[in-house]
């Protein structure tokens, strides 16, 4: 089967796209970015494989009831997850025993830093199996944050019952995950499918309805996925692995992605996490004008998760709490330097926190309008990209302007937004062999 693949190496994320030879999207796969750009690009690229593989399983079982269907992939998934999970964390523990000698910690504790590590990792995989229960709540799906959190959890009083100091176990997990981080998961990945099967298979809910899925699912497993063409794009585009014909602009691929998205688009707003391009496209999603902001942080992501830091709270947070205001206070500087200033100032003069929040969304989008205004202004269709088109007060802020600004124009904003450089740098790859 042949396939295309496009990358978008974004500043705090890193996605792929797959898609075969007739365009149609079978893969998605996201990951967060790291100073290891080869790693961030394989791990993204593998998380689309396995998103590929769903695609596939679902397209071997049209046979079987929806539901039924919907029930044992979702069910797969988790137990594949978990198999990925423990891998991840065995080679984590494998690590930290490797480094123990090496931390300033060792010459004081010696083995018994070494014995504490492999008590918490024995309670860490104990613990694993809840977190991929069906109905189970992770603020996060990356590696990094799940085990740092459990890591966290139980570190301390493992810390206190073996006599040593939780600063020990946290500057050797500091120093081990960045190491686990920057390679992918290890593994054969069908061997992992299988390996989630057979655990699957124990679980008597699904004996029945596994029973018939079983053999479509392994079918599905052995179709062979060739990597035909890729295309990279994105903040990091040129320290992507690729040869320059390989690589597209962000604006291109922004523009040929929300066209792909909805055909209809003749204006594109991408606010990323480290710029934010207005984009213009024709009927074929050629850019005709474009804007981009990509001199300060400002009316970013990056902003959004300084606001969130400085407030203490989770950047996912940010948009409820500022849907929750009662008035929106006036922000007078949207630059990155000065709003931790006038957060501060706004807090001391008793303005509640959900207030302040709706008047930062509401200078980020007007700072986007700006950008927007000057790259030609809206025209119908408009649709919106990026992370921070998931911010549900953005967006609010968002309709609000447009209709004041521009009248009853039709915004798009798609689920899978994140991903539309990724989308595009597909397309380009498939172009490039597919008339």
């Amino acid at each position: 089967m042949r396939t295309f693949i496009g990358i978008d190496l974004g500043s705090t994320t890193t996605k792929a796209v797959l898609m075969d030879e007739n365009g149609a999207v079978l893969g998605r796969g996201i990951t967060n970015s790291r100073s290891d750009y080869d790693t961030a690009c394989a791990v993204a690229k593998m998380e689309a494989l396995v998103n590929t593989r769903f695609t596939l399983f679902r397209q071997n079982l049209t046979d079987e009831g929806e539901d039924k269907v919907g029930a044992v992939l979702a069910a797969l998934e988790r137990k594949f997850r978990l198999v990925q999970f423990l891998d991840q964390l065995n080679d984590l523990e494998e690590t930290c025993l490797r480094n123990a000698s090496g931390t300033r910690f060792a010459g004081a504790y010696g083995e018994s830093l070494r014995d504490a590590v492999r008590q918490l990792f024995f309670q860490l995989r104990a613990d694993a199996g809840k977190l991929f229960e069906s109905g189970a709540e992770r603020k996060s799906d990356f590696f990094r944050d799940i085990a740092g959190s459990r890591f966290m959890h139980f570190g301390d009083p493992v810390a206190k019952a073996a006599g040593i100091p939780f600063d020990a176990l946290l500057s050797l997990y500091d120093k081990s995950i960045i190491e686990v981080e920057n390679r992918p998961p290890s593994g054969d990945m069908k061997g992992k499918f299988l390996s989630a099967l057979d655990h699957l298979a124990g679980q008597h809910q699904f004996n029945g309805d596994l029973h018939q899925m079983d053999e479509p699912i392994r079918k599905a497993l052995d179709i062979s996925i060739e990597e035909t063409g890729i295309v990279g794009t994105g903040y990091g585009r040129v320290r992507l692995p690729f040869a320059k014909e390989f690589i597209r602009s962000e604006i291109l691929c922004h523009g040929l992605g929300a066209h792909l998205m909805y055909p209809k688009t003749r204006t594109v707003l991408d606010i990323g996490g480290q710029d934010t391009k207005s984009i213009q496209v024709d009927g074929a999603g050629i850019v005709e004008n474009f804007q981009m902001n990509d001199r300060c942080a400002a009316g970013c992501g990056r902003y959004l998760g300084y606001i969130a830091d400085e407030m203490n709270i989770g950047l996912h947070e940010l948009g409820p709490i500022a849907t929750q205001a009662s008035k929106v206070v006036r922000i007078n500087s949207t630059c990155t330097v000065f709003a931790g200033a006038e957060l501060r100032d706004r807090l001391a003069l008793g303005e509640k926190r959900e207030n302040i929040l709706a008047g930062l969304h509401r200078a980020i989008i007007l700072r986007a309008m700006s950008l927007v205004s000057r790259s030609g202004g809206i025209k119908d269709e408009f649709t919106f990209t990026g992370g921070v088109a998931k911010n549900e007060a953005a967006v609010r802020e968002l309709r609000k302007l447009v209709k004041e600004n521009y009248g009853d124009i039709t915004i798009n904003i798609n689920p899978n937004s994140i991903f539309t450089g990724a989308l595009g740098a597909a397309e380009f790859a498939r172009r490039r062999l597919v008339n």
